[in-house]
């Protein structure tokens, strides 16, 4: 199905409302330890570290 114009405008309108990026600066040793490790689990970057997060934040409660 061909991404069209309204797609990508209700795509941007509901990032606009729900999402919020936050930049991560990181050693580029460290991204490749964090990559290899998400890799080995059949998870992305950005998965892994959303699910660390959860994790930690579930254990410090």
């Amino acid at each position: 199905m061909p991404y069209n114009e309204g797609a990508y405008k209700a795509s941007q309108k509901y990032k606009a409302s729900n999402i919020k990026r936050v930049p991560l600066d990181l050693q580029k040793s460290m991204y490749e330890e964090i990559k290899a490790h998400a890799d080995a689990r059949g998870e992305s970057v950005n998965g892994f570290i959303k699910r660390a997060i959860s994790e930690t934040m579930e254990r410090d409660k």
